[in-house]
């Protein structure tokens, strides 16, 4: 792990996606809670995630756009987009504008464009790392993105009881500013062997054609189907938690269930290096299964301690897994392929979170949040039960070991130097 911050480049897009990931938790937790607040029910908090989340179920239309342009300009632009919008908020509240309607309309919008900064910077990571230094960077990466969350999400939650959700967004703008300025100093010589940056209509439906048939022609696309299901449940369980922080104690516990989720996956993340020394279908299944059980766990515990605990537990396979998902595909998908790819799959395993999350603040206002959390876990089972249903992912050997045959695609990348 040390060898990758001997990399300047690295270290530039490792800090701006700390700085990034600071923005982003001290935003969520401002604008759920300040959507809360103005709306006084679930169903609000329900509509608030469905508008979050929607714009990363149709991340594939965004991914050709990815594969062309340039990822600094691109890294640059989004984050002083994102903290011009931020400022909005603060400045319609102190005109005596600021409604949960204009909150609804930016919410959005800034979730779009999120969707071109994350794959960017994922798209960046085998250009300036080596293919044996992929899972580490990815490890690094979700270390800085749960870390971060761990802590800024209590943070969060504690200014937001201290000092308002408002000072907080104004707090949030400048640090898309910082990482801006961070981002104007990365040197990354974009590999498209030819590719040009304009993207020509015939060109985009053809390139989106081909990264929506390289998913669903190889084994790529069970993989989306079992994080479907995990999804849903996700979105619906994030609709229902400041409902059940409210029972606990407000805004404050809010944070904390949200820094237990991160210190959950950030668990999950770090040892995702060592998950994958043994067998990826098998390892995959015991996880799932455990995650599965300590969630549905909670609805035995009156404790808000031992609630947080089972809940950041049912987390760490989650965040396991998405190291190892990272680095497969990074691996076996071809470098001027990966941001079509990604995007799709990013796409198409969160198509359902959304709904979930609009279903979830719905049904919160007719039946009592907790039950509903409970059964939430089901998600959790039922991606154990696809692994173990469907033979091919179930033999899944050790993630150095796994090639595009063994998911039954086509072509393999040569090695990013």
């Amino acid at each position: 792990m040390r060898q990758l911050f001997v990399n300047v480049n690295f270290v530039l897009l490792f800090l701006g996606r700390v700085i990034t990931n600071i923005g982003d938790s001290m935003y969520y937790v401002a604008s759920m809670w300040l959507v809360y607040e103005l709306g006084g029910s679930a169903f609000y908090t329900g509509l608030a995630g469905f508008l979050i989340l929607l714009p990363k179920a149709f991340q594939f239309l965004f991914g050709p756009f990815v594969d062309r342009w340039k990822i600094r300009k691109t890294l640059l632009t989004t984050q002083i987009l994102q903290s011009i919008l931020i400022l909005i908020i603060p400045f319609t509240y102190f005109l005596d504008l600021l409604t949960i309607q204009l909150i609804f309309i930016m919410m959005p919008l800034i979730a779009v464009i999120e969707e071109f900064a994350y794959p960017s910077q994922t798209k960046a990571l085998p250009i300036i790392l080596k293919k044996t230094e992929l899972i580490k960077g990815n490890s690094a990466f979700a270390f800085a993105y749960q870390g971060v969350d761990l802590i800024f999400h209590s943070v969060a939650g504690i200014l937001v009881t201290s000092i308002g959700a408002i000072t907080l967004f104004l707090i949030d703008s400048i640090t898309f500013a910082v990482a801006a300025l961070l981002f104007s100093f990365l040197r990354i010589e974009k590999r498209t062997d030819g590719i040009t940056e304009e993207l020509k209509s015939k060109y985009y439906f053809s390139e989106l054609k081909e990264g929506l048939s390289t998913v669903f022609q190889s084994l790529l696309w069970v993989l989306l189907l079992g994080a479907a299901f995990v999804n849903f449940s996700i979105g619906m369980t994030m609709a229902l938690l400041p409902s059940i922080a409210q029972s606990f104690g407000g805004a404050s516990f809010y944070g904390m269930l949200l820094a237990s989720m991160s210190l959950g996956l950030l668990v999950g993340s770090l040892s995702g290096s060592l998950i994958g020394n043994f067998p990826v279908g098998y390892s995959i299944i015991i996880c799932f299964t455990m995650g599965a059980f300590c969630w549905f766990s909670t609805s035995f515990v009156a404790t808000p301690f031992f609630f947080l605990l089972l809940f950041g537990l049912a987390w760490i396979p989650i965040g396991a897994v998405n190291v190892l998902f990272a680095g497969i595909t990074q691996s076996i998908i071809p470098l001027e392929m990966i941001g079509r790819v990604n995007s799709v799959m990013s796409s198409f395993s969160v198509i359902f979170m959304p709904v979930g999350s609009l279903l979830g603040g719905y049904i919160g206002t007719i039946i009592n949040p907790n039950t509903i959390f409970t059964y939430t876990s089901l998600g959790l089972g039922v991606m154990a039960f696809m692994w173990v249903l469907f033979s091919e992912l179930k033999k899944l050997p050790r993630v150095e070991e796994i090639d595009g045959r063994k998911l039954k695609l086509n072509d393999t990348p040569k090695e990013a130097s």
